[in-house]
Parts: structure tokens; C-alpha cells; sequence
């Protein structure tokens, strides 16, 4: 973490309580725009905050009701004001990684968060508990780095899923496909994920060679935040030491029977590397249900729904209708059956969870009312 050490001077006029002299007279202050903090952020602190001595913060990793954030004022633990996020009859959200929150600073013990900033992007997935519906699992980045190994674990399907949850976030997809020096054949890897990423950026890398991380690095600028998502074992952790110029974090060794790394992270962080670059690692997810979207299958699969609307009737159900588009591409090849049944099942899905997300609204709203 970049810091400096800044004398602050005494006010003349002495304000009871104020946090100004809780902070001791040379204290270490952060610059949290190193994390991200943008005039975005910055126009959403009002009057009653700066009343009441709230300062942003940055959530950088959660356990369980404890909250890690880093703030101009360093590091520290928080938790969050009951009234404000447990009270029955409020449905504010909890903050996530990534998120920008509002916090009162307690020289006492841990601080205290009184809200959640609005964001600017964020990915959730369906929770993998039964029943509890949406799970946000980062927030406010700028670019989605979706892992891909070229060495063991490649797969399409999984792919075009990672991509839906990406456009749907708000955040910028870029492929990255891993151990590039384990392979031979990287050129037609890169051309099968073109044809399921059209305009996407795609980068080969090898974190044993160097093979295209100089690249990844200058994509990504200082100040702005990446997401990463994949398996487990893929390269993750490399990756990141790879662009820190040291070791941020554990790696484990390769296993010989497929060449697969075991799995290093644990749980979500996000970590300001030494050149300024944010980053939030993720766990190796074995599934990642796709919740509410709609939009970010469309995206994905953009090449197939300009083919549906080519069809002669609005309403075509793709099957026996004539002039139908999509009979007449996967007859002429210019759609293969794969992409077509991939497409149908992620719309499916997300419809599905459409649904289940309104369900889940209403359930909830009913338990409310009852209350």
C-alpha cells in the first residue's frame, strides 16, 4: 500500500467528538483513489454524512459479520450499524467486495458502517445455499478476467456462462487463457473462443515464460480494478505475482498427473498491487448459476440473436415455420447446433431465474407484512 506520512495541524475552534481529534496529530493517510474512489463515488457523500463524520472506505475482504476496509486512514476492521441494515423493516443490501461504503471511525475499537455507496458494476450469482436467493460476489470493477487453462480444462460451455454473468455486471469481459507454454495448438484455442466472443479481447499468457503478461499489464491502468473468474487451478495466483512483480500470493506446485495447480485462494479479497492495479480474486466456483441475465445473454450471444431476428415472423419458435434464419444457418453452417443449444440453454436458465428473483421478492415481502 502506498502511504505518507502527513503532520495534520490542530484546529483553532475546538468541535467536541469530532474525528479530527480522535486521529492523532501525525497519522498514515491513504489515498483512496490508489483503490478506486472516483468522482462517482465521491458526488454520493452528503451534507448528513459530513455531519456526522463518515468517511468513504473500500471493502477489501469479509468475514462473516466482520468487514476489513481501508480508508484514508489505513486499514481496519468495521461492522455494520444494526439499525441501519438489521432492522425488520429495512432491505438494504450488505456490502460486498469491492463495495464503497460510509463509515464512522472508532479510536475505541472497530468502526462502524452506516451505508452502502451505489455501484457502478457488480456480478451475483444464484447463492448456493437453497433458498437464498441473489449472491453479489464483487463489485465496482472495471474489468471481468475470465481464466480459461489452455492445458487441461478448457471448455467452451463454461465460457460462454462466464461471459453472460460479465456483460451483465457492467464490467468489461477480456479472456485469459492460461499456461500458454503447456500448449501447442494456442492459435486454435484463440479462434474457438473468437467465434463465441466477437470483439472481446482474448490474451495467451504463460506465467513460467512471460508469454503475453506484459501485455495483460498495460491493459490494465493504475487505478482501475479487475475481477477475476475461473476454476480452481488455473493459474490465478501466477498470474497475479506475475503482474505484482512479487508474490502476493501462495501458489501451490503443479501436479504431474494434469499439470493442474491445486487450489490456492480461499476466500474473496481484493488486493492493491505494488503499480497501483486493483485486483479481486475470487474462489474457484464450481458453479456459477446465472441470476437475472437476460441482457448479458443477448450479449454473449449477440451473433445468434441478429440470426433470430432475420426470421420472416416475429414469433418463430425455430422449428418448422417458414423462413426461419436460424433452420436455414445451421443448415448452411453459418450456425452451428452446439452454439444453438448453448444459447437456449442459458436463456432458459436465465428466464428461469427471472422468475425465481420475483418469487423471492414477493416471499419476502409477504414475511414483511406478516411481521
Amino acid at each position: 500500500m502506498n502511504k505518507q506520512i502527513i503532520k495534520r495541524i490542530e484546529p483553532k475552534e475546538s468541535v467536541s467528538m469530532n474525528i479530527e481529534h480522535a486521529i492523532e496529530k501525525e497519522a498514515e493517510i491513504t489515498d483512496l483513489s490508489q483503490y478506486g474512489f472516483t468522482t462517482f463515488f465521491e458526488k454520493q457523500i452528503t451534507e448528513e454524512d459530513k455531519n456526522k463524520n463518515l468517511i468513504p472506505a473500500r471493502v477489501i475482504e469479509i468475514h462473516r459479520e466482520v468487514f476489513k476496509v481501508v480508508s484514508s486512514y489505513g486499514q481496519s476492521t468495521a461492522r455494520l450499524k444494526g439499525a441501519n441494515f438489521y432492522a425488520e423493516n429495512t432491505s438494504v443490501e450488505y456490502p460486498a467486495i469491492g463495495d464503497f461504503v460510509m463509515i464512522q471511525k472508532n479510536q475505541g475499537g472497530e468502526d462502524i458502517i452506516y451505508r452502502l455507496l451505489d455501484r457502478k458494476s457488480f456480478f451475483s450469482r444464484a447463492n448456493p445455499t437453497l433458498g437464498m436467493g441473489e449472491q453479489v460476489v464483487a463489485t465496482n470493477f472495471d474489468y471481468v478476467f475470465l481464466m480459461e487453462s489452455l492445458n487441461f480444462d478448457f471448455n467452451l460451455a463454461k465460457l460462454e456462462r462466464y461471459l453472460t454473468v460479465a456483460w451483465e455486471s457492467g464490467g468489461s469481459p477480456v479472456v485469459i487463457l492460461t499456461k500458454a507454454d503447456l500448449c501447442e495448438e494456442v492459435e486454435d484455442y484463440v479462434e474457438q473462443v473468437e467465434s463465441i466472443a466477437p470483439g472481446v479481447d482474448i490474451f495467451p499468457i504463460s506465467s513460467v515464460t512471460g508469454e503475453g503478461l506484459e501485455e495483460v499489464l498495460d491493459y490494465i491502468k493504475p487505478g482501475k480494478t479487475v475481477v477475476f473468474l475461473g476454476s480452481s487451478g488455473i493459474g490465478k495466483s501466477s498470474l497475479v505475482n506475475a503482474l505484482a512483480g512479487e508474490e502476493v500470493m501462495e501458489t501451490n506446485e503443479i501436479r504431474e498427473i494434469d499439470s493442474r495447480g491445486r487450489h490456492t485462494t480461499t476466500h474473496r479479497q481484493l488486493i492493491l498491487l505494488p503499480n497501483n492495479r486493483i485486483i479481486i480474486d475470487t474462489p474457484g466456483m464450481r458453479t456459477l448459476g446465472i441470476w437475472n441475465a437476460n441482457d448479458g445473454v443477448s450479449e454473449t450471444f449477440s451473433d445468434v440473436e441478429d440470426i433470430t431476428r432475420m426470421c420472416k415472423f416475429s414469433n418463430c419458435n425455430h422449428d418448422s415455420e417458414p423462413g426461419c434464419a436460424v433452420k436455414e444457418a445451421l443448415e448452411n453452417g453459418n450456425l452451428t447446433m452446439k452454439r444453438w443449444k448453448s444459447y437456449l440453454k442459458l436463456k432458459r436458465e436465465a428466464r428461469f431465474m427471472e422468475r425465481k428473483a420475483r418469487m423471492s421478492k414477493q416471499t419476502m415481502k409477504i414475511k414483511k407484512k406478516g411481521k
